[in-house]
């Protein structure tokens, strides 16, 4: 596995605008504080979320875009990236998996952090079927479809983009985790970036205290000391 000293560059797969706040804002917030160059890919732009229903699919798109950047900016991300797919309507498959093959390659990442494709039944929020088909895609990206120079041949041939080995993947919201993040110096930050999701939480009056909740327990499970917050993964080697 890596050491910490080894990561310096980290490429974030996930599904949906706040997803990656909700599953690892703190943990991206110290990797950005240790110097590690953070990106962020979503798959979609978040078109069908959201409780204002004046607004259209288009225009709860550039909101959730908007937002998400806003989200990222407030950890120290500035590079995110969005694939444009439908909220709601992603599939694993050849195309999402060339896709985020193609950010792998342009990014060129030590680590990948993305969804578990397992659902998870003891909690079955991170489990959406969209996380899930972005989970196994961006596996299926990383190991074998980056590294291998004669997937996707149009990735070099067209666009320049050599084969890349992701050394390490770690996936969040699935049932078996076993890497904690004592993310405690960083929660104010998680809590700025997911506030910045108005059109997700702007309704929910003690949000605050529902996160801290959450990932303090995160952390009483991880054994780490009162009054800490974590964030958990699943390590995965791709040696």
């Amino acid at each position: 596995m890596l050491r910490d000293d080894e990561i310096t560059r980290v490429l974030s797969v996930t599904a949906h605008p706040d997803d990656v706040d909700f599953a690892s804002a703190g943990t991206m917030a110290g990797l950005v504080e240790r110097g590690v160059e953070v990106v962020y890919c979503v798959a979609t732009d978040g078109d069908a979320g959201g409780f204002d229903r004046q607004l259209d699919n288009g225009g709860m798109a550039a909101l959730r875009r908007a937002e998400q950047t806003a989200a990222a900016k407030a950890v120290g991300v500035t590079d995110v990236r969005f694939l444009g797919y439908r909220d709601g309507s992603v599939e694993p498959g050849l195309g999402l998996r060339r896709d985020i093959a193609r950010v792998i390659r342009q990014v060129r990442p030590d680590l990948v952090i993305t969804h578990s494709p397992e659902r998870n039944y003891a909690f079955v929020a991170p489990s959406h079927p969209d996380h899930r088909a972005v989970g196994a895609s961006a596996l299926d990206a990383v190991y074998p479809d980056a590294r291998n120079p004669y997937a996707f041949p149009e990735l070099l041939a067209e666009e320049g983009l050599d084969a890349w080995t992701v050394r390490e993947v770690w996936l969040s919201g699935g049932p078996s985790p076993d890497h904690f993040v004592d993310i405690s110096a960083t929660i104010d930050r998680k809590l700025a970036a997911l506030r910045s999701h108005v059109s997700q939480v702007s309704h929910l009056d003690t949000f605050d205290e529902f996160v801290r909740e959450r990932f303090a327990q995160t952390a009483e499970r991880a054994g780490f000391g009162p009054g800490s917050y974590a964030e958990a993964f699943q390590r995965v080697s791709t040696a």
